[in-house]
């Protein structure tokens, strides 16, 4: 089988002038930038691309910007080159998979991404949490470096084969990345100030939770694989949504899982590339290709020619 799947960029993709190609050529993306405004509060379009790095890093501003651009990417690729077989997230990039799912609805996609961004902004601000990732050591010695390190800290992205992201405390996290430096592997503290997909961000749940429990979710009209367990999904709820903040991300298990149900051609809408990497480093036999701007865009409906 040749099945498409669509990959959807998480937090820490975004960069200033993202989206601007896309949104100067197609009047349906300006329309969609129009609408996310109306419900963040701020022009999504002027912050996307005159607003600067630090701006963008934001967990309010990023959240929002990256995933409206991951909308607009799926949207063009949607009407100008393919659809896809199945879709999936990377943590924040999950919520752009519900909603090209069929899951949630645009509009409630928007109040979603505004409820998570705040939650996890204000966890940011009052959490002493910290993430590394740790590339070139495996699963099992990570795991048990995290158990016998003093304080809290676990594997919370389980990446590629060859990098898996640590949080807990910053003590903790701190002292197991240095710990596994040690052995061998090449550790990189992330540009964050919680420790996100942790039991640190239960508080931020909670109020998420709450924020979301009158969201209708609807059946997938697009098979949906879950960052939870990495298999497909079918029933999403408020505490599904609550569950995924403080649970590990389960990427390597989507990637395989896809590729076993006939997957081999993978398609990264948003910006960045990082998804893509990870496919290159997961997969075998599998095109990949990644959709963020016009030149993005031409190459894949090079790949990817419509029938």
């Amino acid at each position: 089988m040749n099945k498409t799947a669509f990959l959807f960029s998480g937090q820490g993709s975004q960069y200033p002038g993202m989206g601007k190609e896309l949104y100067q050529e197609f009047s349906y993306v300006r329309e969609l930038y129009g609408a996310a405004s109306e419900v963040f509060g701020f022009d999504v379009a002027a912050v996307s691309f005159e607003g600067s790095e630090q701006e963008l890093s934001r967990t309010a501003v990023s959240q929002p910007v990256i995933y409206t651009l991951s909308l607009a990417a799926c949207e063009v690729m949607m009407q100008e080159v393919c659809r896809p077989s199945c879709g999936a997230g990377h943590s924040l990039g999950e919520y752009a998979a519900m909603t090209a799912c069929g899951i949630l609805s645009r509009e409630d996609g928007f109040r979603v991404i505004k409820a998570r961004a705040a939650a996890m902004e204000k966890a940011s601000q009052e959490s002493d949490g910290a993430m590394y990732a740790v590339i070139g050591s495996d699963n099992s010695t990570i795991e048990e470096v995290c158990r016998e390190t003093e304080g809290y800290v676990v594997p919370v992205n389980y990446n590629s084969p060859v990098q898996t992201v640590i949080a807990g405390e910053a003590k903790a996290a701190e002292a197991a990345a240095a710990r596994l430096a040690e052995q061998g592997a090449r550790t990189m503290k992330l540009a964050v100030s919680c420790a996100f997909h942790s039991k640190l961000m239960s508080g931020a749940a909670e109020e998420f939770r709450e924020a979301v429990k009158d969201v209708t979710f609807h059946n997938p009209t697009i098979p949906f694989y879950s960052n939870l367990d990495g298999k497909l999904c079918s029933h999403i709820d408020a505490d599904y949504l609550a569950q995924h903040l403080t649970s590990p991300v389960q990427f390597v298990e989507e990637l395989r899982n896809m590729a076993a149900d006939g997957c081999s051609r993978f398609i990264e809408v948003g910006p960045g590339k990082v998804l893509t990497g990870l496919v290159r480093k997961t997969l075998t036999n599998v095109t990949f290709q990644n959709v963020e701007n016009m030149k993005t865009l031409r190459k894949a409906a090079e790949l990817f020619p419509k029938a």
